[in-house]
């Protein structure tokens, strides 16, 4: 998405009525929900891969 896009979707969620776009607000945070878990993966995998330590990894 890019900063147009990102400013028309954020300009209609404004002029709407909030009652009818809730979906989009619970829809968008599931989204955050499920990217964050795989940007914490994506890490996991390219640390093991390059051999950096955990930061789970106890000393």
């Amino acid at each position: 998405m890019n900063e147009k896009d990102k400013n028309e979707f954020l300009n209609d969620f404004k002029k709407a009525d909030i009652s009818n776009k809730l979906d989009m607000w619970f829809f968008a945070l599931d989204q955050e929900v499920i990217w964050d878990e795989i940007i914490s993966e994506f890490s996991t995998i390219a640390q093991m891969k390059i051999g950096a330590p955990s930061k789970t990894t106890d000393k």
